[in-house]
């Protein structure tokens, strides 16, 4: 990205003022080096997110921030309802609340070492992974809606997990006002085979070492220390998520300009909160959410059977869950006043601040854990959201380290079975049922994420706490 097109407000902070149909500013938080690094397409899609009606405040993009649809990917914008704020579902993504949880193992990261290779067997035989995956469970009609109303506390209640877990996950497992009658018959069947199972692409099962601890008051809440083994599972809402969001994005483009909304880009099809096809999303994308909870949930169990069976004394809890997905209503104090706001975060986790009645109790004067994937062959980071970061970007931080280049170019570049041998020789032990997909996942493929979550911290918006590194990699 031309850094001339920016101001400068601080080392971390970058805006673009409003210029032709542009609404509010666009606010990038960066470094200059990530900034660089960051593609034109960036640009463009903050400004034309800027363009939507009822945004509020500002069109932002976080550090790991990348061309996505329509939206960044990394991208973060509040509407307002009773200001003709619309809800759209490129903003949201096909991956509908796609996120991670990481678990507690009570274990010494040490302890895995003499058993790696068989506990990765396991785990890979265990937890369904890759394109087209499917696990054991079928969901019958009944079955699927109470899913889709339910989350991961309808999973707790068929026996995948305990009800002490819920009150660790966003929403406490359960999205209100989901309504499973607006999800297609067409998503539906291509969700019924797939729950507890990781999909493909970037999704993963990983267990990490904590490597360091940089707030370690803050650490000791998580119940974390240095040489501890955690275990972290990203993934989504699989094709339901994927089949709403193809669905609505199509039905928005053409109702849009029934709303005399001006679309700068077609991916940018969205639909008045207060209209019948914004409302009717909403519900969809909500029993997405479910989807995604229930599906984190189960695999949860799977994990949980796996080490009950190998490593009995393991004690598998929750830390949290977090997703990056997500269009959820919030409210927010905007020029001393506060407003109830649908906050739109593609690729951008929710980092609440101390003190935000919708944490934890045991969170509540400490703030958010906010968890941030890196690659199977880099670091990953455990964060905790801040108070400044209301201000600063609606309570959300980074998702990841971001792609610094295209699957396509990266199977041009690498090779799945060296990466696999590669990462080995290191002592990072990978499983994954396609060679090709670890090559699309390359670490090289992706920015540096230690820069990313730097430069979310230097930016208050989240607070780095500690730093964990993969020893087993279940891919997808």
């Amino acid at each position: 990205m031309e850094k001339s097109l920016l101001r400068k407000v601080s080392d971390h902070e970058w805006h673009i003022r409003p210029h032709g149909a542009m609404r509010v500013p666009g606010v990038i938080l960066a470094t200059e080096k990530l900034i660089g690094e960051m593609d034109h397409k960036v640009y463009e899609q903050v400004v034309n997110v800027a363009s939507l009606p009822g945004i509020v405040r500002g069109s932002y993009a976080m550090p790991d921030a990348h061309w996505g649809y329509g939206f960044p990917i990394g991208g973060v914008a509040a509407f307002d309802p009773a200001e003709g704020g619309v809800i759209s579902a490129g903003g949201v993504g096909y991956d509908v609340s796609c996120g991670v949880r990481t678990l507690l193992t009570g274990l010494d990261a040490s302890e895995i070492e003499p058993i790696r290779r068989e506990l990765a067997d396991l785990l890979f035989k265990r937890i369904p992974a890759g394109v087209g995956s499917t696990g054991r469970i079928r969901l019958s009609e009944p079955e699927m809606d109470a899913m889709l109303a339910g989350g991961a506390s309808w999973a707790v209640g068929r026996g995948y997990g305990s009800p002490e877990d819920l009150a660790r996950i966003e929403e406490r497992g359960r999205m209100e006002g989901a309504d499973p009658e607006q999800v297609s018959a067409q998503a539906r069947k291509r969700q019924r085979d797939e729950m507890g199972t990781l999909g493909s692409g970037n999704h993963y099962l990983e267990l990490q070492r904590v490597t360091s601890v940089v707030l370690p008051e803050v650490a000791a809440a998580f119940g974390i220390g240095v040489g501890d083994l955690l275990i972290s599972i990203h993934c989504g809402s699989r094709g339901l998520g994927h089949q709403i969001a193809t669905e609505f994005v199509r039905q928005m483009a053409i109702e849009a300009s029934r709303h005399a909304i001006r679309l700068p880009d077609r991916e940018l099809a969205c639909a008045p909160i207060n209209s019948d096809l914004g409302r009717s999303y909403l519900g969809a994308m909500r029993a997405a959410i479910n989807c995604a909870l229930a599906n984190r949930q189960i695999l949860t169990h799977l994990t949980r059977e796996a080490f009950a069976e190998i490593l009995p004394q393991a004690n598998l809890r929750l830390l949290y869950d977090v997703s990056h997905n997500t269009c959820k209503v919030e409210d927010h104090v905007v020029d001393g006043t506060r407003r109830r706001l649908y906050i739109h975060r593609k690729g951008a986790t929710r980092a609440f601040g101390p003190g935000h009645p919708d944490l934890p109790a045991e969170f509540r004067t400490i703030g958010q854990p906010v968890l941030i994937g890196g690659t199977m062959g880099t670091a990953s980071y455990i964060l905790v959201g801040t108070k400044d970061g209301e201000e600063l970007s609606f309570s959300s931080s980074c998702h990841g380290a971001g792609r610094n280049m295209s699957r396509k170019q990266a199977i041009h570049q690498w090779k799945g079975r060296e990466v696999v041998d590669y990462l080995d020789a290191r002592g990072i032990t990978v499983r994954s049922p396609s060679m090709r997909g670890v090559a699309e996942e390359a670490p090289g493929a992706y920015k540096d994420v230690s820069e990313v979550v730097e430069a979310a911290d230097r930016a208050g918006i989240s607070r780095i706490v500690a730093r964990v590194e993969p020893m087993i990699v279940v891919k997808g």
